[in-house]
Protein backbone atom coordinates (compact mmCIF):
# COMPACT_ATOMS: atom_id res chain seq x y z
CA UNK A 1 0.00 0.00 0.00
CA UNK A 2 2.81 2.37 0.96
CA UNK A 3 4.67 1.65 -2.28
CA UNK A 4 1.51 2.32 -4.29
CA UNK A 5 1.02 5.73 -2.64
CA UNK A 6 4.68 6.62 -3.22
CA UNK A 7 4.41 5.59 -6.87
CA UNK A 8 1.24 7.64 -7.29
CA UNK A 9 2.91 10.65 -5.64
CA UNK A 10 5.88 10.29 -7.98
CA UNK A 11 3.57 10.19 -11.02
CA UNK A 12 1.72 13.29 -9.83
CA UNK A 13 5.01 15.16 -9.34
CA UNK A 14 6.09 14.15 -12.85
CA UNK A 15 2.74 15.36 -14.22
CA UNK A 16 3.09 18.65 -12.33
CA UNK A 17 6.60 19.14 -13.71
CA UNK A 18 5.40 18.35 -17.25
CA UNK A 19 2.51 20.81 -16.97
CA UNK A 20 4.80 23.57 -15.68
CA UNK A 21 7.19 22.97 -18.58
CA UNK A 22 4.26 23.07 -21.02
CA UNK A 23 3.01 26.35 -19.54
CA UNK A 24 6.52 27.82 -19.77
CA UNK A 25 6.80 26.80 -23.44
CA UNK A 26 3.36 28.27 -24.22
CA UNK A 27 4.35 31.50 -22.48
CA UNK A 28 7.63 31.75 -24.40
CA UNK A 29 6.04 30.95 -27.77
CA UNK A 30 3.17 33.41 -27.30
CA UNK A 31 5.56 36.14 -26.13
CA UNK A 32 7.75 35.51 -29.17
CA UNK A 33 4.81 35.97 -31.56
CA UNK A 34 3.54 39.04 -29.69
CA UNK A 35 6.95 40.67 -30.12
CA UNK A 36 7.15 39.62 -33.79
CA UNK A 37 3.60 40.80 -34.53
CA UNK A 38 4.49 44.20 -33.13
CA UNK A 39 6.19 44.80 -36.47
CA UNK A 40 5.29 41.98 -38.87
CA UNK A 41 1.83 41.79 -40.50
CA UNK A 42 -0.45 39.02 -39.18
CA UNK A 43 -1.35 37.00 -42.26
CA UNK A 44 -3.15 34.09 -40.60
CA UNK A 45 -5.02 33.48 -37.35
CA UNK A 46 -6.86 30.42 -35.96
CA UNK A 47 -10.40 31.58 -36.86
CA UNK A 48 -10.05 31.53 -40.69
CA UNK A 49 -8.61 28.01 -40.47
CA UNK A 50 -11.60 26.86 -38.41
CA UNK A 51 -14.01 28.53 -40.83
CA UNK A 52 -12.36 26.91 -43.87
CA UNK A 53 -12.80 23.47 -42.31
CA UNK A 54 -16.44 24.30 -41.52
CA UNK A 55 -17.01 25.42 -45.11
CA UNK A 56 -15.20 22.40 -46.55
CA UNK A 57 -17.45 19.96 -44.69
CA UNK A 58 -20.57 22.13 -44.79
CA UNK A 59 -22.88 23.63 -47.39
CA UNK A 60 -21.18 27.03 -47.73
CA UNK A 61 -18.57 27.50 -50.48
CA UNK A 62 -14.97 27.91 -49.35
CA UNK A 63 -14.15 31.61 -49.18
CA UNK A 64 -11.13 33.44 -47.76
CA UNK A 65 -10.82 37.14 -48.45
CA UNK A 66 -8.09 38.86 -46.48
CA UNK A 67 -5.91 41.86 -47.32
CA UNK A 68 -3.44 43.37 -44.89
CA UNK A 69 -3.23 47.17 -44.95
CA UNK A 70 -1.45 49.74 -42.78
CA UNK A 71 -3.73 51.74 -40.48
CA UNK A 72 -3.00 54.85 -42.56
CA UNK A 73 -4.24 53.06 -45.69
CA UNK A 74 -7.47 51.94 -44.03
CA UNK A 75 -8.62 55.49 -43.48
CA UNK A 76 -10.06 57.22 -40.43
CA UNK A 77 -13.72 56.32 -40.90
CA UNK A 78 -13.46 52.56 -40.31
CA UNK A 79 -11.17 53.07 -37.30
CA UNK A 80 -13.36 55.77 -35.75
CA UNK A 81 -16.52 53.74 -36.34
CA UNK A 82 -14.93 50.66 -34.77
CA UNK A 83 -13.72 52.46 -31.65
CA UNK A 84 -17.04 54.31 -31.29
CA UNK A 85 -19.05 51.09 -31.43
CA UNK A 86 -16.77 48.54 -29.80
CA UNK A 87 -14.66 50.42 -27.27
CA UNK A 88 -15.23 54.19 -26.76
CA UNK A 89 -12.68 54.25 -23.91
CA UNK A 90 -9.99 52.56 -26.01
CA UNK A 91 -7.46 55.37 -25.58
CA UNK A 92 -8.15 55.73 -21.85
CA UNK A 93 -7.96 52.19 -20.46
CA UNK A 94 -5.08 49.71 -20.22
CA UNK A 95 -6.76 46.71 -21.81
CA UNK A 96 -9.76 46.29 -19.52
CA UNK A 97 -12.81 48.49 -19.07
CA UNK A 98 -13.65 47.59 -15.47
CA UNK A 99 -16.66 49.90 -15.36
CA UNK A 100 -18.16 48.12 -18.37
CA UNK A 101 -17.31 44.72 -16.89
CA UNK A 102 -19.08 45.65 -13.66
CA UNK A 103 -22.18 46.87 -15.53
CA UNK A 104 -22.21 43.68 -17.63
CA UNK A 105 -22.07 41.50 -14.50
CA UNK A 106 -24.83 43.54 -12.85
CA UNK A 107 -27.13 43.16 -15.86
CA UNK A 108 -26.39 39.46 -16.17
CA UNK A 109 -27.20 38.88 -12.49
CA UNK A 110 -30.48 40.74 -12.88
CA UNK A 111 -31.45 38.73 -15.96
CA UNK A 112 -29.87 35.48 -14.77
CA UNK A 113 -27.68 35.17 -17.85
CA UNK A 114 -23.97 34.86 -18.59
CA UNK A 115 -22.07 38.23 -18.69
CA UNK A 116 -21.55 39.51 -22.24
CA UNK A 117 -20.42 42.56 -24.19
CA UNK A 118 -17.65 43.88 -21.94
CA UNK A 119 -14.59 43.00 -24.05
CA UNK A 120 -12.33 45.85 -25.12
CA UNK A 121 -10.68 46.05 -28.53
CA UNK A 122 -7.42 44.86 -26.93
CA UNK A 123 -9.18 41.81 -25.47
CA UNK A 124 -10.83 41.06 -28.81
CA UNK A 125 -7.47 41.40 -30.56
CA UNK A 126 -5.94 38.93 -28.10
CA UNK A 127 -8.80 36.50 -28.68
CA UNK A 128 -8.69 36.70 -32.47
CA UNK A 129 -4.90 36.61 -32.61
CA UNK A 130 -4.34 33.31 -30.82
CA UNK A 131 -7.61 31.50 -30.07
CA UNK A 132 -10.53 29.74 -31.74
CA UNK A 133 -14.16 30.67 -30.93
CA UNK A 134 -14.35 27.86 -28.36
CA UNK A 135 -15.06 29.27 -24.89
CA UNK A 136 -13.47 28.02 -21.68
CA UNK A 137 -12.17 29.44 -18.41
CA UNK A 138 -8.63 28.38 -19.33
CA UNK A 139 -8.86 30.42 -22.54
CA UNK A 140 -10.20 33.40 -20.59
CA UNK A 141 -7.20 33.28 -18.24
CA UNK A 142 -4.84 33.09 -21.23
CA UNK A 143 -6.66 36.03 -22.85
CA UNK A 144 -5.97 38.15 -19.76
CA UNK A 145 -2.24 37.47 -20.06
CA UNK A 146 -2.24 38.20 -23.83
CA UNK A 147 -4.24 41.40 -23.30
CA UNK A 148 -1.78 42.69 -20.70
CA UNK A 149 1.16 41.77 -22.94
CA UNK A 150 -0.37 43.62 -25.91
CA UNK A 151 -0.96 46.76 -23.86
CA UNK A 152 2.61 46.66 -22.52
CA UNK A 153 4.47 45.75 -25.72
CA UNK A 154 2.30 47.33 -28.42
CA UNK A 155 1.06 50.84 -29.03
CA UNK A 156 -2.65 51.65 -29.24
CA UNK A 157 -2.11 52.35 -32.93
CA UNK A 158 -0.71 48.86 -33.48
CA UNK A 159 -3.52 47.21 -31.52
CA UNK A 160 -6.27 48.82 -33.60
CA UNK A 161 -4.27 48.21 -36.80
CA UNK A 162 -4.02 44.47 -36.13
CA UNK A 163 -7.63 44.31 -34.95
CA UNK A 164 -8.92 45.91 -38.16
CA UNK A 165 -6.87 43.49 -40.25
CA UNK A 166 -7.80 40.18 -38.58
CA UNK A 167 -11.37 40.51 -37.33
CA UNK A 168 -14.10 38.55 -39.10
CA UNK A 169 -16.28 40.95 -41.13
CA UNK A 170 -18.35 38.52 -43.16
CA UNK A 171 -18.59 34.87 -44.18
CA UNK A 172 -14.99 34.18 -45.18
CA UNK A 173 -14.14 37.90 -45.09
CA UNK A 174 -11.42 39.12 -42.70
CA UNK A 175 -10.17 42.64 -42.17
CA UNK A 176 -11.47 46.08 -43.08
CA UNK A 177 -9.90 46.20 -46.55
CA UNK A 178 -11.44 42.89 -47.62
CA UNK A 179 -14.78 43.93 -46.11
CA UNK A 180 -14.79 47.26 -47.97
CA UNK A 181 -14.02 45.52 -51.25
CA UNK A 182 -16.56 42.75 -50.62
CA UNK A 183 -19.49 44.94 -49.48
CA UNK A 184 -18.93 48.24 -51.30
CA UNK A 185 -16.44 47.47 -54.11
CA UNK A 186 -13.97 50.11 -52.95
CA UNK A 187 -10.83 50.34 -50.75
CA UNK A 188 -11.34 50.95 -47.03
CA UNK A 189 -9.71 54.37 -47.20
CA UNK A 190 -12.57 55.54 -49.47
CA UNK A 191 -15.39 54.34 -47.22
CA UNK A 192 -17.85 57.04 -46.19
CA UNK A 193 -18.83 57.35 -42.52
CA UNK A 194 -22.13 55.64 -43.29
CA UNK A 195 -20.46 52.71 -45.09
CA UNK A 196 -17.85 52.25 -42.35
CA UNK A 197 -20.57 52.36 -39.70
CA UNK A 198 -22.61 49.77 -41.61
CA UNK A 199 -19.67 47.34 -41.60
CA UNK A 200 -19.01 47.93 -37.91
CA UNK A 201 -22.70 47.55 -37.02
CA UNK A 202 -22.47 43.93 -38.24
CA UNK A 203 -19.49 43.03 -35.99
CA UNK A 204 -21.42 41.00 -33.38
CA UNK A 205 -22.50 38.51 -36.05
CA UNK A 206 -20.97 39.35 -39.46
CA UNK A 207 -22.04 36.02 -40.96
CA UNK A 208 -25.68 36.76 -40.18
CA UNK A 209 -25.86 40.44 -41.15
CA UNK A 210 -24.60 42.13 -44.32
CA UNK A 211 -23.38 45.73 -44.47
CA UNK A 212 -24.45 46.22 -48.09
CA UNK A 213 -27.98 44.95 -47.33
CA UNK A 214 -28.65 46.15 -43.78
CA UNK A 215 -31.71 45.16 -41.79
CA UNK A 216 -33.73 47.72 -39.84
CA UNK A 217 -31.73 46.84 -36.72
CA UNK A 218 -28.38 47.35 -38.49
CA UNK A 219 -29.55 50.63 -40.04
CA UNK A 220 -30.56 51.96 -36.62
CA UNK A 221 -27.23 50.92 -35.11
CA UNK A 222 -25.39 52.42 -38.08
CA UNK A 223 -27.08 55.79 -37.50
CA UNK A 224 -26.08 55.78 -33.82
CA UNK A 225 -22.44 55.02 -34.68
CA UNK A 226 -22.29 57.85 -37.24
CA UNK A 227 -23.90 60.24 -34.76
CA UNK A 228 -21.25 59.62 -32.08
CA UNK A 229 -18.15 59.20 -34.27
CA UNK A 230 -17.41 62.91 -34.15
CA UNK A 231 -16.92 62.79 -30.37
CA UNK A 232 -13.67 60.85 -30.78
CA UNK A 233 -12.31 63.50 -33.12
CA UNK A 234 -9.28 62.78 -35.32
CA UNK A 235 -7.13 59.78 -34.43
CA UNK A 236 -3.98 60.63 -32.40
CA UNK A 237 -1.65 59.46 -35.17
CA UNK A 238 -3.46 61.20 -38.03
CA UNK A 239 -1.51 63.87 -39.83
CA UNK A 240 -2.55 67.36 -38.91
CA UNK A 241 -2.80 69.74 -41.83
CA UNK A 242 -0.12 72.38 -41.79
CA UNK A 243 -1.06 75.94 -42.52
CA UNK A 244 1.37 78.18 -44.30
CA UNK A 245 1.25 81.91 -44.07
CA UNK A 246 0.81 83.58 -47.37
CA UNK A 247 3.59 85.95 -48.20
CA UNK A 248 2.50 89.42 -49.02
CA UNK A 249 4.36 91.35 -51.59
Amino acid sequence: MGKTIKALGKKLNQLKTWLLKLLLICFQVSLFFIIIYRIVPVFITPLPIVRIFDQAFGEDPIRLKKDWERIEDLGQNIALATITSEDPKFFKHYGFDFEQIYESIQKSLQKGKRPRGASTITQQTAKNLFFTPTRSYIRKIAEVYITVALEVLWTKKRIIEVYLNIIEMGNGVYGAEAAAQFHFKKPAIKLTKQEAAAIVACYPNPRRWTASKPTRFITKKQSLIVRYMYKLGPLPWSKKPTTEKKKTK
